[in-house]
């Protein structure tokens, strides 16, 4: 099978280096050479700098990986070809050309996987377990906070040139690290309705907001919070789910998921596996796309979920413009 990458930075990186870990040796790239890393580990792969070169090789699997901003541009073409795609969370910085894309997917035929790497992340997994279990009765309210310290997210590189620094790239914390919006609408249901309050905090000379606190209310009657910020250290990611019976807790760092069962009053630890690198997620989000593509599974997260995630993602960027909730 031929892949194409496109987006040479880290993240397309890792792609490459998990594909070759996988056996997948027919891997082409496309890159501008705007990147700050190294090329040594490159050498040996093929590499186009137009588009329509790289298109033209044929690949049965395209992975998005360039600057949110600039997805659309080579996902339509990709998907009008048939081919395949990993397309990278989130999905682009606006609703424009969403239609196109929906529509090139159609007409091509391709699957697409979004980059939700959290869906395989063996705590919040053993957190939809628990919930479908109805572990702790019917679920009420969730906190979740995602921050990270935004010098120190690729330290190879000034962070100001970052795609996450700039807007024109669709940078900007709601989207940077807006997989919350995305691992809430799979573990408790859809959103009905969106608000948020957000700034530019610290003096970092962004042109996009470092923090944002947004509040959610979902179909089903559940309500709660998502904090995000670019400021914080050390890094934390964790998500707190209330329900009538108890409460689950998770933590990314430690990585152990724990709920409390109120009929036992008493805590259930459940320890990440020993050993456990974040590179598993993306190894897994691999394989899962490989099945995806060999018609072995459907997509865990879809283009319609990556969607859906954006339109609330932007709907938070809205509220905090014009002061209004945003209802869907």
């Amino acid at each position: 099978m031929r892949f194409l990458i496109a987006g040479l930075g880290s993240i397309g990186r890792r792609h490459l280096r998990n594909l070759v870990a996988l056996g997948e040796k027919d891997i082409v790239l496309y890159r501008t050479y705007q990147g700050s890393l190294p090329d040594d580990e490159l050498a040996g792969f093929p590499v186009e700098t137009r588009l329509d070169a790289a298109l033209a090789q044929r690949p049965e699997a395209v992975i998005v990986a360039n600057p949110t901003a600039l997805h659309l541009e080579v996902a339509i073409p990709a998907a009008r070809q048939g081919c395949h795609l990993l397309l990278e969370k989130p999905v682009a910085e606006s609703m424009e050309g969403m239609n196109d894309l929906l529509e090139a997917v159609e007409a091509g035929g391709g699957k697409v996987l979004v980059g939700y790497q959290f869906r395989f992340n063996p705590g919040l997994l053993q957190a939809a377990r628990l919930l479908s279990d109805g572990a702790i009765g019917r679920s009420l309210s969730f906190r979740a906070v995602y921050a990270e310290y935004l010098p120190g997210m690729h330290p190879w590189e000034d962070y100001r040139h970052s795609y996450s620094a700039r807007r024109e790239l669709g940078g900007g914390v709601i989207l940077t690290l807006c997989h919350p919006l995305d691992y809430i609408r799979w573990l408790l249901g859809e959103i009905e309705g969106v608000w948020a309050f957000v700034g530019q905090l610290n003096q970092f000379d962004l042109t996009v907001e470092d923090t944002a606190e947004i509040g959610i209310r979902l179909a089903n009657g559940v309500i709660g919070s998502i904090y995000l910020d670019f400021n914080r250290r050390p890094f934390s990611h964790k998500l707190e789910i209330i329900g009538t019976e108890g409460t689950i807790c998770w933590n990314a760092l430690q990585g152990d998921l724990q709920v409390y069962r109120a009929a036992g009053e008493s805590w259930e630890v459940f320890p990440n596996r020993i050993g456990f690198e974040r590179n598993e997620l993306f190894l897994s989000e691999m394989r899962h796309f490989i099945d995806v593509i060999e018609g072995k599974t459907a997509p865990i997260c879809s283009l319609a979920d990556g969607v859906k995630t954006l339109q609330v993602a932007l709907a938070a960027k809205s509220s905090a413009t014009d002061g209004k909730v945003c209802l869907f």
